[in-house]
Order: structure tokens, then C-alpha cells, then sequence
């Protein structure tokens, strides 16, 4: 009966502005768990971007289809607050061929917000839609118009209005983080409330935030009442844990947990990709970046940061990721 139902969930890969580019994208979708990702925020202002700007978040958009090397969709995603900026931009996307568009509502950051971007728009619902409803007009239909909310700015008494505001304007799918821009990434994510929200609209509502574990997978889809959730840091510490809930999904099977060796392969993989397009002072912060988002959770992750955390050698930090442990050694259901 569990399986029956968990075999319905699919899984998204979250945006997260610098850190989930598409290097990261193709590592993280290599194996199967992932049914769609979002593209970083391209930053709509005033006017209609070149391109280049585009191609630059979404360099999938070169090709057909516009998805990661082993096929898993890649959606691009806007955030601004004027509606026919969005709207031009939404036009130029779709010229160059996106999926669909995403609009974010979600961003807590307090540069965007201090620029009127992201969930600063959560205090007013009105906004939302006028977003919405532009960039559904500018589409008329083409392509789907989706959106991610928080639970709120500073409280969570709009959050269901401007769940409401975003199904009103057009769009064809809603992702909620459980939380307010003001509790940031502190947990817990409130389940609930995605379910309280999921209850006072038609449209397809997923969850995202605090979904760590096997557990929490469960316990999240159970409170929202969602099929489908998103991943963002959990995906970045564990990389493995999308493909983890995917066998469970279809087999009711725990795999073994990700072990640190694995955690260290993605990492010497990625600087390798890296590499091949930066210089390797900037891909020894690129690693850190991804060493420091594994420390979450994971003693072991967070002991090898602080052991690695002041080395500036490309080569030597990729060598000291693993001690005294030979070739990395993987399980066979993680190769």
C-alpha cells in the first residue's frame, strides 16, 4: 500500500542562486531520482535581456531537448517585480525555446528583497497576480507559467492569498517552501501550512524545505497531503538522496546511507568539470561551497571541511578530499 502510493511523487531539483548551476545540475540528474529542475534566477529588471543572458542560467537552452545530459527537463526561472518586464522576458524565453517559466516569490535573500525581487512580493497578494497574470498573457499559453512562494514575508497570514494570487494570474503549478522570508532556512518547514494551502487551491501544489532523509520525505508528503516535493540543500549534502527515495518509491528498499567516499567522488567529478571552464583558484571555492552545504547533518562531511577549509591547491585539495583510503570505492547501486 506505502509503495503503491509513494510510485505517484515525483521529485524536483530546487534552484539555489550560485550554488546549482548546470555542472551541478548534470551531476546531480546522472542517476535516476530527479523528474525536473529549475534554473537559477535570471534577474529581470526593466528591459527585455539579451540571449546571452539567458543562455548564460540556462545553457540547456542550446538544445534539444532543453534538458540535462541524461534527459532530465530543465525549467528556467525569472525573478523581478515589474509585470511587463516579466512579461517581455517571459516572450523572450520562450523564443529561445524554455519549457516554461517559473516565477520566483520565494527568493529570501535581503539584497533581492531590498530590490523589491523575491518574497518581498509576499506582502502584497495583489502584486503576485499582476506578475502572474502578465507573464500568463505574455505566454498565452504556449508554454506553463509556474511560481514558488514562501509561507509569508514576516508572518504567514497572506500565505494562502498569495498561494490564491499566483492560481488567479494563471499559473499551473505552485512550489511552497514551508517557511516565511524572515525564518530564512531555520527549521522546521511547516508542512501543515503547504497542506493548508494545497486545500484552498485547484492547481498542482508542491512541497520543499527540511526534506533530509527517507523520513522527512514521508512526513512532508503526509502533513502537505503533496505527491510531489523539491529539493534544494538536502540534494547538495546528500546526492544521493533523490536517487535513495526513488528506490524506495519503487521498491519499498532502504539503500544504504551515502557514504563519505561517494560524497567526495561528486566533488573530484565536479571540479573536474569545472576546471574545464574556470581557473582552478575558482574551483577550489566552488568545491568548498559544495564540501560546506555536505557539512549539514553529517559530522563526518563537516570534520573533512574543517581538515580541507584552508588549502588553496586545486590538486592538493582534491587529493586530501579521501585519506589513506586508496581509489575511492563505490557501492554497486551508486555506479
Amino acid at each position: 500500500m506505502v509503495v503503491n502510493l509513494l510510485q505517484n511523487g515525483k521529485i524536483g531539483l530546487a534552484p539555489m542562486e550560485g550554488v546549482i548551476d548546470a555542472l551541478t545540475r548534470e551531476l546531480l540528474t546522472r542517476q535516476a531520482g530527479f523528474d525536473w529542475t529549475v534554473t537559477e534566477f535570471v534577474r529581470v529588471v526593466d528591459t527585455r535581456l539579451p540571449p546571452r543572458v539567458f543562455y548564460r542560467h540556462c545553457p540547456e537552452l542550446a538544445k534539444r531537448p532543453v534538458a540535462t545530459p541524461s534527459g532530465v527537463p530543465v525549467h528556467l526561472q525569472l525573478l523581478g517585480s515589474d509585470p511587463e518586464a516579466l512579461a517581455e522576458n517571459a516572450r523572450q524565453a520562450l523564443s529561445l525555446g524554455a519549457l516554461s517559466v517559473d516565477l520566483n516569490f520565494g527568493c529570501p535573500a535581503k539584497l533581492v528583497n531590498r530590490h523589491d525581487g523575491g518574497a518581498s512580493l509576499l506582502r502584497r497578494p495583489e502584486r503576485v497576480y499582476r506578475a502572474v497574470k502578465a507573464v500568463a498573457d505574455a505566454l498565452a499559453g504556449e508554454i506553463p507559467v509556474t511560481a514558488k512562494i514562501r509561507l509569508g514575508f514576516s508572518d504567514r497570514r497572506l500565505a494562502v492569498a498569495c498561494a490564491q494570487a499566483t492560481q488567479a494570474g494563471g499559473a499551473a503549478r505552485l512550489v511552497v517552501h514551508g517557511r516565511t522570508r524572515d525564518e530564512g532556512y531555520r527549521p522546521p518547514a511547516h508542512w501543515e501550512w503547504i497542506g493548508r494551502i494545497r486545500q484552498q487551491v485547484s492547481i498542482p501544489v508542491v512541497a520543499n524545505g527540511d526534506i533530509w532523509s527517507l523520513e522527512a520525505y514521508w512526513k512532508a508528503r503526509t502533513l502537505s497531503g503533496c505527491r510531489d516535493v523539491m529539493l534544494g540543500r538536502s540534494a547538495l549534502a546528500d546526492p544521493w538522496l533523490a536517487p535513495r527515495i526513488r528506490h524506495w518509491q519503487q521498491t519499498g528498499e532502504r539503500l544504504p546511507e551515502t557514504t563519505w567516499e561517494m560524497r567526495a567522488g561528486v566533488l573530484k567529478k565536479y571540479a573536474d568539470l569545472q576546471r574545464q571552464h574556470l581557473p582552478d583558484r575558482i574551483v577550489v571555492s566552488l568545491v568548498k561551497q559544495w564540501l560546506a552545504q555536505m557539512r549539514q547533518g553529517n559530522a563526518e562531511a563537516d570534520q573533512h571541511f574543517q581538515r580541507v577549509k584552508r588549502l588553496t591547491d586545486l590538486e592538493t585539495l582534491l587529493e586530501s578530499l579521501v585519506v589513506d583510503s586508496g581509489p575511492l570505492q563505490m557501492p554497486d547501486w551508486a555506479t
